[in-house]
């Protein structure tokens, strides 16, 4: 009798034994903190609230455009376009508000344009049955050419008085628009993620395609639905970008697709899918804002910057080199 009790107890705990953390969790967190603590250590300027909201103001956009992408990526696959994105839907708004007038309006074209650009590349992908890499990277090209024919290599001015107000008037006193903005829009990703069907399908997709699709997910339907919402939200982050620069040229999204990748991978989730989620994606977007600001403020070369990017890139992977192990990147 005392023999079969024994067997069907569960096995006793040690004491002393710690739940093991999860280091793609905490590891970023850190990460933010010896960041600021470094840079108000070898800066006068940084610990300061002007710098904090100018931080704030730079991470809006690369925040919202990073949501997006986050969805893509859980689901194990990626999107090289954002960057062209971005300066499409920049060029496109621009001209068409300077011609007809539309107004505040060219907020929904913005979102439309990124939304229909999204919509194209989750087709051709889901359709063409070819990697996500492959596809996006021949949209990346498609969509600079067509934004650098709009803009004819030259910059355009918007034409709308107050309208860079949405970006970096201050509802909220030290917290720039756009980075208000981009927290709302961070809190609805994190409720699609955690509370949406939509949510757990990408989570699932991104763990088994296969085993997703035997259980009856469609997931083609899926698929192209992660990179409408891409494109969508890339889309706001592109208008929200002009209002706050003022205008649109050649070189606005240029460096979105480093960061936003940089950032996405930092905060912690996988590039095989599955694992992390938007809410980890604010970890990464501080990291890499913190970082440019930072390495500008000690007068760092932008070329060097960019190297220290790569590094963390590949300092990230390898961080979390065990869930990505003998997977492959759909």
């Amino acid at each position: 009798m005392s023999v079969e009790a024994d067997t069907l107890s569960p096995p006793a705990r040690h004491p002393l034994r710690l739940p093991r953390l999860d280091k793609s969790l905490w590891l970023p967190i850190a990460v933010v903190a010896v960041l600021i603590a470094f840079f108000s250590a070898t800066t006068d300027s940084f610990a300061t609230l002007r710098n904090f909201t100018a931080i704030s103001g730079q991470a809006g956009a690369l925040l919202i455009v990073c949501l997006g992408g986050t969805f893509v990526i859980l689901m194990g696959s990626i999107d090289l376009s954002v960057g062209a994105i971005v300066l499409f839907v920049a060029a496109a708004s621009v001209k068409l508000l300077n011609l007809t007038g539309v107004g505040g309006g060219v907020l929904f074209v913005a979102a439309g344009i990124g939304l229909l650009l999204g919509l194209f590349n989750g087709v051709i992908y889901a359709y063409g049955r070819i990697p996500s890499f492959v596809a996006t990277l021949g949209t990346l090209s498609i969509f600079s050419g067509l934004a650098l024919q709009i803009l004819e290599g030259r910059a355009i001015q918007f034409d709308l008085p107050g309208f860079e107000e949405i970006a970096i008037g201050q509802l909220v006193p030290r917290l720039p628009n756009i980075a208000l903005c981009a927290l709302v829009a961070w809190a609805l990703a994190v409720l699609i993620a955690t509370r949406t069907r939509f949510g757990r399908y990408m989570y699932l997709i991104g763990g088994g395609e296969t085993v997703a699709r035997t259980a009856g997910i469609p997931v083609r339907r899926y698929k192209i639905y992660a990179f409408a919402l891409s494109g969508l939200l890339t889309g706001i982050g592109a208008i929200l970008m002009v209002a706050r620069l003022g205008a649109a040229g050649p070189s606005i999204g240029q460096e979105l697709l480093l960061n936003s990748l940089a950032a996405i991978v930092v905060g912690g989730t996988s590039l095989a899918g599955g694992v992390g989620g938007p809410h980890r994606t604010l970890i990464g977007v501080l990291i890499i804002a913190i970082l440019d600001n930072g390495l500008n403020l000690l007068g760092v070369t932008q070329y060097s910057q960019m190297i220290v990017k790569g590094v963390v890139v590949i300092a990230a992977v390898l961080v979390s080199r065990e869930r990505i192990l003998g997977a492959i990147v759909k």
